[in-house]
């Protein structure tokens, strides 16, 4: 009552905030003292990302940090900590370990590269002439035939370097939070353009597998392919072939944009390089492996039976070690069920933390969860759609509602790298926001102040959110996310600000204990299911 009373003093917003939602002021209080002065968040994510290293899915990487996860969430003293498996045959496993990429004639240069996940290695050194040539059609390829055996191919021509506008690293100013609290009203789709989406989909995944056939079948020795952003950043995500039987092509490599040109500036005046490429990767197994998900849970008491979640993908790239995307989050949310574990907090919700794989290959670990255990479109039977991504999958079905759907109140996520957090996205439920505004009150102090009606997406809280769960991701400072760390290989743990972690906890595992305490669930929006 003393504690509520001051606030009602010192506070105004903040009670005007508390007449509209409770928040119990002594358990914050408790909390910010745990996450500010006994974090163990940046400690951990130096052993998972250091230690443990870069977590591919399905990777002996991922193993470890999952068996990593579940030792220190049993020595939280957490319950039903366990993997469970979300696709039983998710792809192959895929190791890398080194790559050494060197021009030996002009002249002799090292050129910076990485190989994308699940291609092939070289088995030891290979040494060949580089030549260009692009492939945007399947006519392309014939075009190429009897031509490319022995060489090293560059796949896309040399892009020029356009200077950075932005700042290297960037907090929201007041301007910006201001915005992102405004609502852009959505176009009109146009009314094909799902299918011109899909038609792009088809065709780019026809040539990838053409091309791997032809690569292999034409004897090139390794492709390269420019990388996505300046500066020297490498920026790598996957290639080749994550499931048995596929063709997987040649060693296939990203290459910094400034060596890249290079390359294709000698080609072009008939220098002829020859690059001596050293690709050390590998697959783990001949057949498609399960894939898992990790979790653990703070039990209820009164109700139990109904969950709160909070979660991070734990799976990363291979090239850096995954510390941004999403080793921060990961330490985030385990250092949250850790405050609350300590503080001894007893939730009448059960209060589950979850550590998705496959994240990063789309959403497939959060997505398998909730298909499972809350709701889900039956799975097509025509053999064609069963092939697409769910998001082009039609014409399955009403959504099927398991036993969980009503006993579930909400998600949090957290999945943008360092940045502290400014606030939440409120993904257009608008009965959720005078609650999470009231929320956030008690941590204006710390820079987190807004609730933005606005949707944001590419993450796990979407899997909620498109069968009509609550499902919400925070308001993140950029930091470097977007300039420099993002899918690249400068993803370590120096990227991170270990302050930022101690704030994000802190006001997770309180959003997470309020939600949990709360007389009726999280309200949801209206949802509509997806056209038939």
């Amino acid at each position: 009552m003393q504690a509520a009373l001051a606030a009602v003093v010192l506070v105004p917003a903040l009670a005007s905030a508390q007449a509209i939602e409770p928040v119990d002021l002594d358990v914050v209080a408790r909390i910010r003292h745990e996450a500010f002065h006994r974090s163990q968040a940046a400690a951990n994510l130096k052993e998972l990302t250091e230690t443990v290293g870069p977590r591919l899915t399905n990777s002996p990487a991922y193993v470890r940090s999952s068996e990593w996860a579940r030792d220190k969430l049993r020595g939280y003293g957490l319950s039903r900590v366990q993997d469970e498996v979300y696709d039983p045959a998710f792809g192959r496993g895929w190791d890398f370990r080194a790559s050494r990429v060197e021009m030996i004639a002009p002249r002799e240069l090292p050129i910076h590269a990485l190989p994308k996940a699940w291609t092939p290695g070289t088995d030891g050194p290979v040494e060949g002439e580089v030549v260009l040539a692009t492939f945007k059609t399947l006519e392309d390829i014939d075009k190429q035939r009897g031509k490319l055996a022995g060489k090293i191919v560059l796949l896309d021509e040399a892009r020029a370097y356009k200077p950075a506008d932005k700042p290297d690293f960037r907090r929201y100013t007041e301007e910006d939070l201001g915005e992102l609290q405004t609502f852009p009203v959505p176009q009109d789709p146009a009314g094909d353009a799902q299918d011109k989406r899909l038609e792009e989909y088809r065709k780019r995944q026809a040539l990838n597998r053409a091309l791997n056939t032809f690569f292999a079948e034409e004897g090139v020795l390794a492709t390269l392919s420019i990388s996505s952003w300046d500066n020297g950043i490498v920026r790598v995500m996957g290639g080749g072939a994550r499931k048995a039987g596929e063709p997987v092509g040649v060693p296939d490599l990203v290459v910094a944009a400034e060596h890249y040109n290079q390359l294709v500036r000698a080609v072009e005046r008939g220098q002829a390089p020859r690059l001596r490429v050293d690709v050390d990767a590998r697959f783990t197994s001949d057949g498609d492996l399960p894939a898992s998900n990790t979790f653990a849970d703070l039990p209820g008491s009164s109700k139990a039976d109904e969950l709160v979640i909070i979660g991070a993908h734990l799976d990363s790239w291979h090239t850096g070690t995954g510390a941004a995307d999403n080793g921060a989050g990961v330490v985030v949310m385990m250092e949250a069920m850790r405050i609350l574990k300590a503080i001894d907090a007893r939730p009448k919700r059960t209060i589950r933390i979850a550590l998705w794989g496959g994240e990063e290959q789309g959403l497939h670990g959060s997505a398998g969860d909730v298909s499972r255990h809350l709701a889900a479109y039956p799975e097509p039977t025509d053999p064609e759609q069963r092939a697409l991504p769910q998001s082009f999958q039609r014409g399955t079905g009403p959504l099927q509602r398991q036993r969980g759907y009503d006993r579930f109140s909400t998600y949090f996520n957290f999945d943008n790298g360092t940045g502290r957090i400014r606030g939440i996205y409120a993904q257009e439920n608008h009965a959720a926001v005078p609650i999470f505004q009231a929320w956030l009150a008690p941590f204006a102090d710390l820079g987190a102040s807004i609730v933005t009606t606005r949707n944001t997406g590419s993450t796990d809280h979407i899997s909620f959110d498109r069968v009509g769960l609550p499902g919400f991701q925070f308001v993140q400072d950029p930091a470097d996310y977007f300039s420099h760390v993002h899918h690249t290989h400068l993803d370590t743990y120096d990227h991170v600000v270990p302050e930022d972690l101690k704030q994000a906890a802190a006001i997770i595992a309180s959003f997470a204990y309020h939600a949990a305490m709360r007389e009726q669930r999280l309200p949801r929006k209206p949802f509509v299911e997806r056209d038939e």
